[in-house]
This record gives structure tokens, sequence and C-alpha cells, in this order.
């Protein structure tokens, strides 16, 4: 039969429907409109996850001429009534047994459990699928809020649910459906079908009579065409209850995958959602050989394809063909009679209680913004022209609101917590520096606002926001203001090469080993190739997806062994698998919940959108992000200052104390950042403690070369020190220009003004702009900063074309400023150069603030700083902090049961003591127990007291306590050793006089720990790898004297490091010849593995001992990372206190 109508207003994607459907919405809808369809409805389970694709996509299609009808809906989750469900859900709590069947609070991803909506029984699990559709924006806005409620608290646990209550609240402008073998009406089946047909037949009835009194004639009952028998026996029970009731039918193909040939990677894709938690009863693990093996094909079909299953699947069945034609093309009518043509409502969505009653937006902005200028004093006609400037384009733009916005959350901020002195391109605006969001003074840097928001351009204004504690402030501001007025913004986690490998293969029983030799190299064989292809020589780079096939030999030897494996990859790449919250962007309007379908994870209200470097989906459909994000380096200054404050008689310094210190004496406008002393004893001579921005290597010796004198110098030491930059030898160049400044030639004084303070070169990207504005022939700081943009443009764009436009109007202003043409168009060429290297200079500004604020408490409070630079430093590189503490004079006390307390302190000028809470497995009780009791002269003390809660220090306690150093002061001479202290009063731990004195007498032949039970002890209970004990202090200087670095820091140039073995594996290879893979720790703390090719296993652990350190000559390769081979003496050098042995 042809020229059936037919829409397919059942569909699931990959995005809303993880694990069950597949595939994006965008491809869904190519291959729709393909195959002959002029619509598509998305019904993802439980939430409209992937709206935001249909609504980008289709405005594509529509570019491209194509006319294809996006249509919005959702497969919710109805229970019947949530009260009587919340009152079992409440039992199943309080029942032992049956708690165990409650798990965590889930996640914003629902695995459709199809074993769960086609269940008989009435478990807590339950929940029947219902199709809602949006006939209009009343309608839309309706299904947001339902889909919004479902997931909070009330109606959600391991689902999102909806039950008649809440659908009669918000059932204006939406067309409901019965669903599939999982829906409303298959529930009544699956319930009643043992008790007959009339059983089920009479449940249907009540639920008609329910869902037509909510939904008049915009109820439907689903048929769907299957090989599945049941299928077929609901059917007949729908088309019964549409004669009896005169509801109208419609027929759907539940598509599932977006074309005919992608069958089997959702098959594969379904399976991978179950790997590792169990295949459930209802699903065969066992891949389908064929499309033809299973019950049905789920893609998006035409009107043909429809009524060709209908008649294959009906095959054996009575139905009325004109009946079953009717229910194909109502679905056409639904698209395009019953549902709208309509765009939906994407106004930009911002609070309107920033705004007082009765105030306008732009004057209150603009009140607000005077009065910040007034009260910092900086109200001079530069200052007023700027911001009059700046709260035009903002008003035009419409946008004073979101400043207003901004500024409520700043100052929420400024109540509880530190903020940065500003971060990225919002530095570069005086109206934020006025509001207090930024600190930094942008005339005074010559940052500029065009930078940051052009006048004419159409993207949102983005302030990146850094504080102390992102998570305590967002959860603040959502007590404070509302979970529908603030909602952190979602992150969708998809399936990444490495673990697709191992799962596909896992699932074709491929052996991990061989997979496993596969993932651990190839990132290192792609990436030398693709910094290659990048021109990239220094710096970090990770291999893209498809460079790590192009490039990694390993790899591609795999995946040309295993076809499928690759297929499948191919076509899994990029699945969505989780859900997790953005690192610091929320959303901030009102009624949120009526302007987008909220979701949950993990308990936390999140917006079913993401926003970021690679999606871009909330700014299109109104919802501004605003990033509030973490610097731990601001918790350190926080830290800092609490402990000056502590030192100089303030007791309990509240966080107000804190901000009055930073504002008296860190503030941007109020430390000198000019001071020599600074620049000299930190920068200068190196003191690196947890210096913001210079923690790497690397970074330090550029600013030890280059000796900055003042903020715009470390902006440029950290702008350079980038692997565009670094690769080029800009560094080398810039310091040798500023050691020979003569040298430098400026081809004009507008070049000199702009470009002298970096010495000539072109460091920041708002230089190119300010050169092309300054000497170009009418070009407007508008255009100037697009330049930025476009200079990287080639080609017949429109991005080149606008480029050469300015390019035309650069070389005519440079030659009225009597500069030759060939001179402009090497400064043009120049620009080009510099254009993929340059940095934002309002962000290199802002952050180099910090670097100083930082080198200023460490020059000033040097103790206090170093111990809140401790305290901050996490396990992996606790030791190398200790390192660092030592290099500067500083002595490191042992942990010490009557000194240590909760953080690092100090116990003199340059004398610390680690803190209790520095060994595992010690609770926070227990050292609340040992500060509240202390001092403890002797270990009678400690043992029995009766002020100490024993149940809190418990022998555990102790134990961890000993092992860990921190009982060592209290071992006296009845003790012939730290292990026969250990033996009498941990091990065996006496609860009286009596039994210490037995234990003293029973275990004194213990004597003490050796060497390397002290190292492993400090290691397993700290974390800490206890340097001091195996490399003596001689060992050390002999080591920094013949310049031998850690191999964590090996240079091929010299051929040689050091390293100590924590630990050796043996292996066999292929060829069946041993090796051991030997696990060095050095000065850095950093673990790396070395293989040694050709060992004897049976001496291999006499030759080479562990906890000693050794010089080796290794060889290296980014493949295979460090190896040797050959006899051990050639190799391998162990150090001794008085010789190299």
């Amino acid at each position: 039969m042809n020229n059936i109508k037919f829409v397919g207003l059942h569909a699931h994607s990959g995005v809303g429907s993880p694990f069950d459907g597949f595939g994006y919405p965008q491809a869904h809808m190519d291959f729709c409109y393909e195959n002959g369809g002029q619509a598509l409805a998305l019904t993802d389970h439980g939430n409209m996850n992937g709206f935001a694709y249909q609504i980008l996509h289709a405005n594509k299609m529509a570019k491209e001429g194509k006319n294809f009808k996006p249509i919005f809906g959702v497969e919710a989750y109805f229970i019947e009534d949530v009260v009587e469900w919340r009152k079992q859900y409440e039992e199943h709590k309080t029942d032992k047994k049956k708690a165990r069947e409650l798990s965590d609070k889930q996640s914003g991803v629902n695995v459709e459990e199809e074993g769960a909506t086609k269940s008989k029984g009435r478990s807590i699990n339950r929940s029947r699928h219902l199709v809602l559709l949006a006939m209009n924006q009343t309608g839309l806005n309706n299904i947001f809020k339902l889909v919004s409620e479902s997931y909070s608290e009330k109606y959600f646990y391991r689902k999102p649910r909806m039950d008649y209550s809440l659908l009669a609240k918000h059932s204006d402008g939406v067309i409901a459906m019965s669903a599939c073998l999982g829906g409303v009406y298959a529930g009544c089946y699956w319930e009643n079908i043992e008790n007959g047909e009339e059983a089920v037949l009479e449940c249907m009835r009540e639920t008609t009579r329910k869902m037509v009194d909510i939904f008049g004639d915009r109820w439907y009952g689903e048929l769907q065409w299957n090989a599945v028998p049941e299928q077929h026996a609901l059917n007949k029970c729908i088309i019964k209850i549409q004669k009896e009731f005169g509801i109208p039918l419609v027929s759907t193909a539940d598509s599932h995958y977006p074309t005919p040939t992608a069958w089997k990677d959702r098959e594969l894709y379904k399976r991978l959602g179950w790997l590792g938690r169990g295949a459930p009863e209802w699903l065969d693990m066992t891949l389908p050989g064929a499309v033809s093996d299973m019950d049905y094909e789920l893609y998006p079909k035409n009107g043909e394809q429809m009524w060709q299953d209908y008649k294959k699947y009906s095959e054996g069945y009575d139905y009325e063909d004109e009946l079953v034609l009717k229910s194909i093309e109502e679905s056409h009518r639904i698209a395009f009679e019953r549902i709208e043509q309509f765009v939906p409502d994407t106004t930009v969505r911002l609070p309107d209680f920033v705004v007082p009653a009765g105030r306008d937006e732009d004057d209150y902005l603009r009140d607000l913004s005077l009065g910040g200028l007034n009260n910092l004093r900086k109200h001079n006609s530069e200052y007023i022209s700027r911001i009059n400037h700046e709260l035009k384009v903002i008003a035009d733009r419409g946008f004073s609101k979101y400043f207003l916005t901004m500024k409520a959350i700043s100052d929420k901020t400024n109540e509880v917590q530190l903020a940065g002195p500003g971060r990225g391109s919002a530095a570069g605006s005086l109206v934020a520096y006025a509001l207090g969001i930024t600190q930094v003074d942008p005339i005074e840097y010559g940052l500029l606002f065009s930078r940051f928001l052009r006048s004419d351009a159409t993207d949102y204004p983005d302030i990146d926001y850094d504080v102390s504690d992102p998570m305590v402030l967002k959860d603040m501001l959502i007590d404070e203001w509302g979970d529908d007025v603030v909602v952190p913004i979602s992150n969708w986690n998809t399936l990444q090469l490495r673990s697709l490998l191992k799962d596909i293969s896992k699932f074709y029983e491929i052996p991990f080993n061989e997979v496993n030799a596969v993932t651990n190299v190839m990132l290192k064989e792609a990436t030398p190739a693709a910094k290659r292809k990048h021109g990239i020589r220094a710096g970090v780079y990770t291999p893209t997806f498809e460079e790590t096939i192009e490039f990694s030999d390993t790899l591609r030897t795999f995946l040309n062994k295993y076809p499928h494996v690759a297929d499948h990859v191919m076509a899994l790449y990029g699945s969505y698998r989780s859900c997790s919250r953005h690192a610091g962007g929320v959303v901030v309007g009102e009624q949120l919940n009526k302007y987008m379908p909220l979701i949950s994870s993990k308990g936390v209200r999140q917006t079913p959108w993401s926003e970021g470097q690679n999606v871009r989906q909330l700014e299109p459909l109104g919802f501004i992000k605003f990033d509030i994000l973490g610097l731990s380096t601001l918790r350190m200054i926080e830290d800092c200052i609490r402990r000056v404050l502590v030192k100089h008689g303030t007791k309990n310094p509240t966080f107000a104390q804190i901000k009055s210190f930073y504002d008296q004496n860190l503030h941007p406008d109020v430390i000198d950042l000019n001071n020599k002393e600074v620049y000299e004893n930190i920068f200068h001579e190196g003191k690196w403690a947890g210096i913001f921005q210079f923690t790497e290597k690397g970074a330090q010796d550029f600013a030890k070369r280059a000796q900055p004198k003042s903020i715009i110098d470390i902006a440029a030491i950290t702008s350079i020190y980038r692997p565009g930059p670094l690769s080029a030898g800009v560094d080398k160049q810039y310091v040798a220009a500023i050691n020979d400044t003569l040298s430098i030639h400026y081809l004009h004084e507008l070049v000199e003004e702009v470009t002298k303070e970096t010495y000539g070169f072109l460091i920041f990207q708002e230089q190119i702009a300010l050169l092309a504005y300054k000497l170009g022939d009418g070009i407007s700081m508008d255009e100037a900063n697009l330049l930025r943009k476009v200079l990287t443009k080639k080609g017949t764009g429109k991005g080149h074309e606008v480029k050469e436009a300015i390019k035309e109007k650069f070389i005519k202003g440079c030659e009225k400023k009597d500069i030759k043409k060939e001179d402009a168009e090497q400064l043009w060429a120049t620009f080009e150069y510099f254009s993929g290297y340059g940095f934002n200079k309002s962000h290199a500004v802002s952050y180099s603030i910090i670097s100083f604020q930082c080198a200023w408490l460490y020059n000033y409070f040097p103790t206090e700083w170093m111990c809140s630079f401790l305290d901050r430093e996490p396990d992996t590189r606790k030791e190398k902090a200790i390192n660092i503490a030592k290099s500067h004079g500083f002595s490191i006390s042992n942990i010490d049961i009557n000194v240590s307390g909760e953080s690092w302190e100090a116990t003199g000028p340059e004398s610390l003591v680690a803190p209790l809470t520095t060994i595992k497995g010690l609770g926070d009780k227990a050292i609340e127990e040992i500060v509240s009791n202390r001092p403890f002269v002797t270990v009678e003390d400690l043992l029995f007291n009766e002020d100490i809660v024993y149940r809190k220090l418990n022998k555990k306690s102790l134990d961890a306590l000993c092992r860990g150093g921190a009982l060592d002061s209290l071992i006296d001479d009845r003790f012939t050793g730290a292990q026969h202290f250990w033996a009498a009063c941990c091990q065996d731990r006496p609860k009286n006089f009596k039994k210490l004195a037995e234990n003293i007498e029973a275990y004194k032949d213990a004597g003490d720990f050796s060497k390397d039970d002290r190292v492993e002890f400090l290691t397993e209970l700290t974390g800490i790898f206890p340097m001091n004990l195996v490399a003596s202090e001689e060992v050390q200087e002999s080591l920094a004297k013949f310049c031998v670095p850690p191999i964590s820091e090996f240079d091929p140039a010299l051929g040689a490091c050091w390293g100590i073995p924590r630990n050796i594996n043996l292996r066999k290879s292929k060829n069946g010849k041993w090796f051991a893979v030997i696990d060095l720790i050095d000065s850095n703390s950093k673990l790396t593995k070395l293989r040694y090719w050709g060992v004897d296993k049976d001496t291999i652990r006499d030759d080479i001992l562990l906890n000693e350190v050794y010089i080796i000559k290794p060889q290296y390769s980014d493949a295979w990372g460090f190896s040797t081979r050959g006899y051990v003496d050639s190799k391998w050098k162990r150090m001794t206190t008085n010789k190299e042995e």
C-alpha cells in the first residue's frame, strides 16, 4: 500500500534513554527525513534530556531548507497514587529485609528495566509507561513541570514518577498515549491476565475513565506491531476498549535506534549497560545473529514500512485492516492537525529579585556602578567615560540583569568565603570592578572591555568566578534562593576509547591481558606523532580519539585482528554513559522547573542539558550559565590568614575577620604589587612553596631566568609558559630581550606604546587588538577584538573575508602613519604568527595577582604560609611538599601525640610538626580524645586515663599511633625499643597497671622495629614515603652535588637518574623469558615503573634491594617507558651512607 501518512510519535535516543535507546537525536531526525518522514517525536524514558539536541538540529535542518517538524515529549513512568506508593516505600525502609531492596539515590540517567515495567507484582520498583506529547507552548511548559516534579523527593526512587493527581494539575496542551508493553494498559494485562481477559479489560476500563477525565479526547490507545505474542493480546484488548469508550487509536514504531542497520550496535550498547552489574533475568546477554532473530525492528519508519510491519507481524491474528490503517495515519493527523507548529520559547531567564520593585534594571545597574566607582574614589573623566560606554553596551545587549545577578552571587560569597581577583576576560570590565565582582582595575592594567563583551556580538557574557569552596557556596544559594532558582548544570559522561575497548573485549571474551596490553600503550604511542602533527614540541597533549586510532600501531593491529570490535567502537564512541555535576556551572533564574524539565542526580536537582567547551545547549535555549569555580589556593590564603590572626591573639577567627585582613592587606587595590622585597625573596630566589602558577619546575626555572619585577612580568611569564610558545622558543627569546633591552627595535612609537611592557613581544591577545585599533584606518575596538578570533581563519569562508577586510584597513592606516607597506605586511604576519600563542591579558593579570598574594604571605608570614601549604597539598604530593619545606630551612618534627593537632602547626619560627590527621585510620573522635586529655607524660597517662572514652580511642587507634611514630615520646627506659613498646602497650592492650608490667616483661626481647618496618609502617599509615629513613642527608647531598636527577625528572642527555625500589614483580614475556617490573619512588613522591629485561628470577630480589637508593642508567621510550637489561652492576649502583657502593 502506497502513500500512507505516518509520523513516529514514540521514539527513544541514547541521550535520554541510555543503554536502551541508541544514537543521538539528530541521527534519528536525519534518517527519518531521508526515509520520507516529515516529523518525529522524541519520547525518552522519564526525561527530556534530548530536547536541546532536537531544537538545535531542527534549526540546522531548517537552514538547510529541510522542512521537518520536531515534536517534544516524554515517555513518563506512571503510578496510580504516589501517597499509596510512598507509604509502601516507607514500610520498606523500616523492614530490615525489604530495606535491602532499596538503593542509594540514583543518577540523572534512567537505565530502562524492562522486567520492572512488565512485572506482574506490585513491587516498590513498579511503574508503567505513559507517552506525553506537547501540543503547544502551554503543553510543553506543563510537561516540563511534570518531569521536574517527578524527580522531586516525593515521587523519585530509582526513577521519576507521575501519578493521576500530578497529571491532573498539568494536563493542558498535552496529548497522552498508553505506550508499549510496559505501558499503563499493559500494566492491567500483566497484573490480571492470570484471572482472564475480562479482569484485564475491567482494569483497563478504570484506567480509561481516569485518563479521559484528565485528558479528554487527547487520550489515545497505542498499538504496536512486533512478533511478541503478548503485544497482540494487548492490542486486542486496547481495540475492545476503543470500541467501548470511543477513544482514538494510534500506531507507533517505538523506535530505539536511528537506522535499520544500527540494531546490532544498539543490542550491544544495551548489554554494556548491564555489564558488571549482573544481567537481569529478562535480558539474554548473547547478541542476536541477525535482525530476523529478534521480535522487532525499532528504527524511525515511514507509512509503508509501518503497514508492512503490521502485515508481517499480524499474520495469524485477526485484525481489521481499515482500523489499523486509520491508527497508522492518525499519527500524522496528531502531528500536523493537533500539535501546533511552534518554536519553543527561548526568552532569557534571569531572576527578578535582583532588581528592586519599581526600578528599571538598566537604571539600577547604573546607580550601583557609579556608586561603586565613587566608593573606590575613581571617578575622573576617564573612568566615567569608560563606565558609561560599558553600561550602554550592557543595556543595548539586554544584560543588565545578568550583571545584577552576578553581583548578588558576589555579595553572598563575600559573606562566607574569599573570591578571586578575577578570571578570564571579565576582568576587563570596569562595571564588574565597580560592582565588586572583580578586584582588578582594568584601566590601570590596560584591560579591554571589548575583549569581554562586544557591542556587535551575539554571544552571552561569561564571568568565571573563583571562590574557595564552590560546593558550599552553591548549596547556600540553593538553600536561600530555592532549588527552582539556582540549578547546577549537568555533565554527561560518554563512552571513551579505553573503557569501550575493555568492555567490548570483555563481552566478546577476548583475553584481558591482550586488550590491556593495547590500552596501556596506545596513548603513549600516539602522543608523539599527534604533537608533531600540531607542531607542539613542549608541554602536555592528549591525542583525540581519531588521532589515537591513526597513530597507535598497537591499537590498529588489535582492531584489524578484531574488526567486529572496531565496528562497535566506531559506532558506540561518545554514547551517553552517566550523569555528573558540572564543576562550577549553575543556571540562575525563576521558576526554572516551568521552563526546563529538571532532573535529579544523586539527590541534587540539575539541568537536563549541558553547557561547556564541547557542547552549548543552555544558552541557545535562553539559560545563561554562571561559573562558580573552586580555586584551592584561595583556601590556602584563607587558612594562612586564620593562622596569622591566631598568632596575633585572635582565638577563633571568624570569616569576617579573615575578610577584613584580606581587604586591608591583600586586596589588589591595597597591596603594593611593586614590592621589590617580595619579588627578590620569592620569585628571584625561587622559593616556590605553594606559589600559585609556579608549582611546576619548568615555570619556576623560567621565572628565575626572567626575574619578574611587576605583575605584568608575571603575567607575561605565565602566558608564555604554555605548549605553543614554549615549542616556538618564545621563552628563550623573551629572556634574551630582558637582558638586552637596547637590542629591541620598535617599528613605530605606537608599537612601542603597546608592546614595551612585554619587551617588544606580542604576548597578549589584547596587544594585537590594540595595535589594530591604533594603527588601522577606522578599525573600531569591536572590530579589533573580532580580529583575534578570525586571524587563524584560512580559505574563503566568512571568517576569512572579515579578516581580509580588517587587514585592508590595517595596511591603509599604517601607510597613513608613515609605515612602509612591506613593514605593515610584516607586522600583520607577526599578528598571524602570534595569534596562535597569544593569551588573554585580563586573565593573566588577575591570576598573576593571586601569585603575588601567595608570595607576599610567604615573604611576611613564612611559617603560617608553609603550614597552610602542607595542609592543602594532597597525599600524593605531600612528601614532595615536605622536601620543599626542608629545603627552605624548616625542620620537620615527626608526629607526636603531645604536640600534633588536626593540622600542620609551628613549634618554633622554622619548626613544624605533622598533624595527627596524617595517620590513616585515626578518626576525628579519637583525635578529639587525645587533644582534650593531653599532655601524656608516660604511657600510663595514655592507657589508664579516667577522662578518656576508650571506645573512641580504641586498640586500633593506639596501634596506628604507635606504628605511625606518634607515641615515640612515651617510650622510656623500661622498653628495649619501639617494637617492645608496641607489643606491650598496643598489640596486647593492657587493661590495668599490673597487666602493663607483665607485658613489659613478657615482650622485652622484641627490641626495636627494623628500618624496613618503619618505612612500611609510615608509608602505609601516612601515605608518605619516609625519604629521610632511606636517603640520608649525606646521600642526598651527593646526588645533588653530582646533579643526578630523580627518575621522575629523567633527562636523556644525562643518561642517569636515581630512584628507590619499592616493589619487584616478576613476569614472563611472550617468549617465555623472565623480566621484572620494578616500582621506583623518588623525592617527588612519584611511583615510576621500570622494566628489567632478562633477569634471573631466583636472584633479582637479592641483587636489587627494596628501600635503598640506586643510581640507574635506564633506557626510555614513549611506548615502553623506562627499562634496563644486562648485569645489575652495569646499570644499577647502590648508594650507601659513606660512599657509592
